[in-house]
């Protein structure tokens, strides 16, 4: 379980920190809740206690991990070979995983069709919601602000 303070990731919102445990009573049942705020978009998200290792609820990576995104933004390299649909799944299986590492592919992949090729709408979502949970955790991580970690990020991409 975790506690007030701790620095934890959503695989599908970023990172955050857990603001409090809360109480609230949903059919009949009092359930706990983690309050997990998000400090990037300043939103908070209610994670259920007791189903947040099967949602991917996870800590922030350590300054290794971050360091090993670095390395999979500068070098990893993009194929071409899957078309739209199959990449577009492949890289929701990415995102899902919660791994920053595979998260990362995801961005660059994405960045490098971006420039090359431009991307469809769904894609692009995707794109922008795949740094919101790099760069947040990265944040989090790096002790940095959001904007600081975009920054940084964009010159290896």
């Amino acid at each position: 379980m975790y506690q007030i303070g701790d620095r934890i990731v959503h695989p599908l919102h970023g990172a955050g920190i857990i603001e409090e445990i809360v109480t609230q009573k949903v059919d009949r049942e009092k359930r706990d809740y983690y309050l997990l705020r998000l400090p990037e978009n300043n939103m908070d998200v209610l994670v259920p206690v007791e189903t947040a290792d099967k949602i991917g609820i996870r800590p922030v990576g350590t300054a290794q991990k971050a360091e090993a995104v670095f390395g999979v933004l500068r070098d990893y390299q993009v194929t071409y070979g899957s078309n739209w649909n199959a990449r577009y799944h492949e890289n929701i299986n990415r995102i899902k995983s919660g791994d920053l590492e595979e998260v990362a592919k995801v961005i660059k992949i994405l960045s490098v069709f971006d420039r090359e090729k431009g991307l469809a709408s769904g894609e692009r979502k995707m794109l922008h919601n795949a740094k919101k949970i790099l760069f947040s955790e990265l944040a989090l991580i790096l002790d940095r602000s959001y904007a600081e970690m975009e920054a940084t990020l964009k010159e290896l991409i």
